[in-house]
């Protein structure tokens, strides 16, 4: 098993990448916040890199089975920036989908080790519907 040394960086990095999706969500409880939306992506790109380093986001990013997701990303927030909040998101939205589809199986078993989600996501009904891979 490989060990995740938890330095400084990384911890700043994680703390961030939190804000950023904290932020994201009140811009978009808040009837799509412009500036909370941007300012969530910011901290959520910015997270990312302090956590995984500047060259694994570079390589990430231009990985050429990644263009898609990071164009898609890219330009959503370009709309978000510019004043088109839901366009802006729901762009971002499927490239967050495209970029990160590697790890959904990774994040399903580990919602499946919390103690009461792990219990809902073993039921067939749900385990059937939200996690076909499985």
């Amino acid at each position: 098993m490989v060990s995740f040394e938890m330095n400084d960086r990384k911890k700043i990095g994680i703390g961030l990448t939190g804000f950023g999706v904290f932020f994201s969500f009140l811009g978009i409880i808040f009837f799509f916040d412009k500036g909370l939306l941007a300012m969530g992506n910011i901290l959520f790109f910015s997270g990312v890199t302090l956590t995984i380093g500047l060259k694994s986001t570079m390589q990430f990013f231009m990985k050429p089975q990644n263009f898609k997701g990071t164009i898609s990303f890219g330009l959503g927030f370009f709309l978000v920036v510019i004043g088109w909040p839901i366009f802006g998101m729901l762009l971002e939205a499927y490239g967050f989908i495209v970029l990160f589809s590697g790890f959904w199986p990774t994040l399903a078993v580990f919602l499946q080790r919390i103690p009461i989600l792990g219990w809902l996501f073993q039921q067939p009904y749900v385990r059937s519907v939200c996690l076909p891979w499985n």
